[in-house]
């Protein structure tokens, strides 16, 4: 890659650089949190931000920047970006506390931009609508927000849900499979413009143990109403990605996600646009805990149905 920074140069990321990319996510994004929420989102030790370079890695090789100091060698900032069919997705862009203001991000985010218009592919990503520095970084830079997400914390009692009891059911709810990837990329592309084939794939066949998918079918042969998947890690407890046609379709696939988290407090990214699917998702004690905002720099076809992005891997 070779592109230079002031002071540092820019290259792939290697297998060789997980444990201090993880360590720099690991700092940096507590570092943030700490200062401006009170509170780390890590905790267990930078070993479990290697789940970020594992999933990228494994699902594109090759898609990981750092930005290394010419002289001490140490990594100061790095960042993922994943290309799909309809367009590129930037994922989890870290830069280190102590390198804060030196143009890093700028520069990486450049790089990516170049390859996107390489491609001639838009550029996606969801990022945090609380971090102002972060949200300047992208509108300089041209990126325009289109969608605002409320992220919503969903405690979930050690028994699990009283579905009975709550007066709900998820009858329709099935495990997806391999079989439902033509059908899985049909409806998002149809409620949102965009495919990405590689990655139904990957969160069905689920190699790592930590993701889960499950879709409701539609009354039309051959085709669902919703899809969603989540992932179970000590790094990363989210529900999302998926699509829905409607709200009760996208509630009925979050309840049974729920199921998989007794004990636990995931978060989901629900639009901010549906007051239905924000109620229903009060009634289960959820509590906003942040927003992110989707922005896109290229082109994008309007929304049309319930859109539930996540930030591992980023989804845009």
């Amino acid at each position: 890659m070779g592109k230079t920074s002031s002071s540092y140069i820019l290259r792939a990321m290697e297998p060789a650089d997980w444990p201090e990319v993880s360590d720099l996510i690991y700092l940096s994004t507590n570092t943030w949190y700490e200062i401006n929420r009170g509170h780390p989102i890590f905790s267990g030790g930078p070993q479990v931000c290697e789940l970020f370079c594992r999933v990228y890695h494994q699902l594109e090789p090759g898609c990981g920047i750092v930005a290394q100091h010419r002289k001490t060698g140490r990594i100061a900032g790095s960042c993922f970006f994943h290309p799909r069919e309809t367009h590129v997705s930037l994922g989890i862009m870290n830069v280190h506390p102590n390198h804060f203001g030196e143009g890093i991000a700028s520069a990486l985010l450049k790089t990516i931009m170049d390859f996107a218009k390489r491609y001639q592919l838009p550029l996606r990503l969801v990022s945090s609508a609380l971090n102002l520095d972060s949200f300047s970084l992208y509108t300089r830079h041209g990126f325009v927000p289109y969608a605002l997400y409320q992220d919503l914390a969903i405690e979930v009692p050690r028994s699990g849900l009283n579905l009975k009891k709550l007066g709900l059911s998820t009858k329709r709810v099935r495990e997806a499979d391999l079989e439902d990837i033509s059908a899985i990329g049909a409806l998002e592309f149809e409620v949102s413009g965009i495919s990405r084939e590689r990655d139904y794939c990957y969160f069905i066949e689920n190699d790592d143990g930590i993701w889960k998918t499950l879709v409701i079918d539609s009354q039309t042969k051959g085709e669902i109403d919703g899809f969603l998947v989540s992932v179970n890690d000590p790094a990363a407890r989210l529900i999302g990605p998926g699509v829905s046609r409607d709200p009760d379709t996208a509630f009925e696939l979050v309840v049974a996600h729920l199921d998989r988290f007794h004990g636990q407090t995931p978060v989901v990214l629900a639009p901010s646009d549906q007051p239905e699917l924000i109620t229903q998702l009060y009634q289960l004690g959820a509590r906003n805990c942040e927003l992110h905002v989707a922005q896109i720099l290229g082109e994008k076809q309007p929304i049309n149905g319930i859109v539930m992005p996540t930030f591992m891997p980023e989804s845009g």
